[in-house]
């Protein structure tokens, strides 16, 4: 980790990136097993079409600073699970119909992995691995099944799944030790030859026609959103001039490929202020929040919140509440949002459970929690989506919980989430009758 401006204190990173690195590696050398078969998909959803009892399948707006579905104004609660693209029939089921089981609306799920391995979506330029792609386009129509909407980003800023780092080892053959200073893995954003491939994969996923439902991706209302990159930022820029340039450039891109569905930047929320102490509010990582927000191809802003990752908690700040924080990181967007007229999603956050970071028990942590997403309900947020969601396994267990944010959907008095899980229930019932 590099050290923040003026402080010996490392910059914050989210610990879960790290945490995550061993499960997505075993994942780069896993077979993707194929549980059933698009003629077999009805059979594996017992001819529900749940899709229909839960709304309008049209495609959702953006407009005059909110979302929109059927004319109706769209707001809504839901989560994320990053592994879909790279798991069972069976495995994706299970997480599905437990958020549809909630009452959630909205999944943010990867459509990206770069890099080595026969689950690889993209393993070199240029090249598509059609038998990878199976996971992802299932994903998609059992979404779809249950009425439940996707959020597709197309890149990871982490090297999790290959991420811009893989784009950068293609094209300028840089050893993985080069990357910490951020120079080296920013140049993602300016190398013509990288953005020509990552256009092309863009072009690639957009246009891609899913055998399970005979949709191309940018025709499938399932599809809510088309992310530029998962918590994109340029450290070696604090202007943000770098990102901005790229993001206005793909932004564009995207929504010309995909002129029905919604485009996000999927960064984190940094304001980018110039000698601010506050590292979340500071310039350290290169991002604009309002003028990302502010591109005409972005249709609503997003926002993650982990006051403990970030060194918001009174541990490392005395005086400093992590939920406190969170809540006041919540109501400056959305009070921003409203100001450029656009959407805000927050669209994840997630505390663990750490006496040392404010948060001492999952009691404490649900409150959290309650206030987080009674801020968005409340301040008139598009949505909220919480980090994460999972689910059974092929053998019939539970996803290991690699990051301590896991959240599990079973009545199982043992499940440590199993108050939280409810809570986001009952949050997206709320949501939803607020529109």
């Amino acid at each position: 980790m590099t050290a923040l401006p003026g402080t010996t204190e490392p910059a914050p990173r989210p610990s879960r990136r790290a945490l995550l690195g061993a499960a997505t590696a075993s994942l780069a050398l896993a077979t993707v097993p194929a549980l059933g078969t698009p003629a077999a998909a009805d059979t594996a959803d017992r001819g529900e079409d749940r899709g229909q009892r839960r709304g309008g399948r049209g495609f959702v707006t953006s407009r005059g600073g909110e979302l929109r579905l059927d004319g109706e104004p769209f707001r809504f609660a839901g989560t994320n699970c990053y592994y879909l693209h790279q798991r069972s029939h069976y495995m994706i089921d299970a997480v599905l119909d437990d958020a549809a089981a909630m009452g959630l609306s909205v999944v943010r799920a990867w459509a990206f992995a770069d890099g080595t391995g026969e689950s690889a979506l993209q393993p070199r330029p240029y090249s598509y691995n059609e038998a990878a792609f199976d996971s992802l386009d299932y994903a998609v129509h059992k979404a779809g099944r249950l009425g439940l909407r996707l959020v597709l980003p197309l890149v990871n800023n982490w090297p999790d799944y290959g991420g811009m780092q893989a784009y950068v080892k293609w094209f300028l053959n840089l050893p993985d030790d080069s990357y910490g200073d951020g120079t080296n893995h920013d140049r993602f954003y300016t190398e013509p030859a990288i953005k020509s491939c990552f256009k092309a994969y863009a072009r690639t996923v957009t246009q891609r026609r899913n055998p399970y439902t005979g949709l191309r991706y940018c025709d499938d209302p399932t599809i809510m959103t088309f992310e530029l990159a998962n918590e994109p930022r340029c450290r070696s820029d604090k202007s943000g001039a770098t990102l901005l340039g790229w993001a206005r450039e793909m932004s564009t891109h995207l929504k010309a490929l995909a002129p029905r569905q919604l485009v996000a930047v999927g960064d984190e929320g940094f304001y980018g202020q110039a000698g601010h102490a506050d590292y979340p509010y500071s310039d350290y990582e290169g991002v604009l929040w309002k003028k990302l927000v502010a591109l005409p191809a972005v249709d609503y802003g997003t926002v993650h919140v982990y006051p403990q990752n970030w060194g918001e908690t009174s541990g490392s700040k005395p005086g400093t509440d992590a939920t406190a924080w969170g809540t006041r990181w919540i109501g400056d967007h959305l009070a921003d949002g409203r100001a450029l007229g656009k959407p805000v999603v927050v669209e994840e956050f997630g505390l663990q459970v750490d006496a040392a970071k404010d948060i001492p028990d999952a009691a404490a942590r649900d409150r959290a929690y309650t206030a987080w997403t009674d801020a968005v309900l409340a301040g008139g947020g598009a949505g909220d989506q919480f980090w994460i969601l999972t689910s059974r396994v092929d053998d019939g267990s539970f996803y290991p919980d690699y990051d301590g944010h896991r959240i599990m959907w079973n009545n199982d008095p043992s499940n440590p989430s199993r108050a939280a899980a409810q809570l986001f229930s009952a949050h997206a019932k709320a949501m939803t009758a607020a529109r």
